[in-house]
Order: structure tokens, then C-alpha cells, then sequence
């Protein structure tokens, strides 16, 4: 089973329905909620996802998005040295670095999932969009 990290972009095209985006990222979190696929998000993707929620939902509304997303994705665990790492790191914006870091260190994520693959030109693990990551899935 692939398991993968999902970014908020990811995330939030799924929630708000940006089309063409939510196309591919709704596929596959579908993927995630049959146990095709295992998502992973980091705690900053759902502080994330509870701010930019925030903007158009009522709190109670946003709870409940994220407790059903928390139904079927873990949360990769970030600490200290995960945090140094990522200050460290040669990317240049600090919260893809704490994603990608936490990712790393999991070592059982494989992708990151991303509509900003340059984002994650410096990461150690495959960078694919949802649209490409789907493609892979059918060739295997």
C-alpha cells in the first residue's frame, strides 16, 4: 500500500471544491477513506486546514471536516528534532520544510502529495501532484 503525505493544497481544493484541482485530490482521498492508499498529514497541515477553513465555515463546521479526515489519515508526529532539522534545511520556506522533514523522518511515507511539486525540489522522497500520483497508481 502507498502511503503518502497530503498537503494542505491538497486538502483545501478537496474541502472547497476548486475545480479542476478537487478532480484528481478528491480521487484520491477517496483512495484513503477505502484503504487503498494511506494518507498522512503533519499537525501544521491541520492548523493549516482549521485556519483557512475558519474563513468560510463556522468552527463546529471545521471540527467536524477535520475529525472526519482524522477518521481515515494518521498524523506524523514532529518534534524537536524534526523542527531543527527543517530550520536547517536548504528549503526555502520553512512549513514545506517542517512537512517535508516530519515525512522523512517517518520512514514509512514514500510520496508527498502536492499541487507545488518545486516547493519540494529538495526533498528526499517522490513529489507528485494528485493528477500524476493517480497515473502512477493505474501503470502499477
Amino acid at each position: 500500500m502507498k502511503k503518502i503525505l497530503i498537503d494542505t493544497d491538497v486538502l483545501m481544493d478537496v474541502f472547497l471544491d476548486r475545480l479542476p484541482f478537487s478532480v484528481h485530490s478528491s480521487k484520491v482521498i477517496a483512495l484513503c477513506e477505502v484503504g487503498k492508499v494511506k494518507g498522512f498529514i503533519t499537525p501544521v497541515i491541520c492548523s493549516n486546514l482549521y485556519y483557512l477553513l475558519r474563513r468560510t465555515a463556522e468552527h463546529k463546521k471545521v471540527i467536524e471536516q477535520l475529525n472526519q479526515l482524522l477518521s481515515f489519515t494518521d498524523v506524523v508526529l514532529m518534534d524537536k528534532q524534526t523542527v531543527v532539522h527543517a530550520l536547517n534545511s536548504e528549503f526555502k520556506d520553512f512549513e514545506d520544510a517542517l512537512q517535508n522533514c516530519a515525512a522523512e523522518k517517518s520512514e514509512s511515507i514514500e510520496i508527498i502529495l502536492t499541487r507545488n511539486t518545486k516547493d519540494y525540489s529538495r526533498s528526499n522522497l517522490v513529489v507528485l501532484t494528485p493528477e500524476l500520483f493517480l497515473k502512477m497508481l493505474k501503470s502499477i
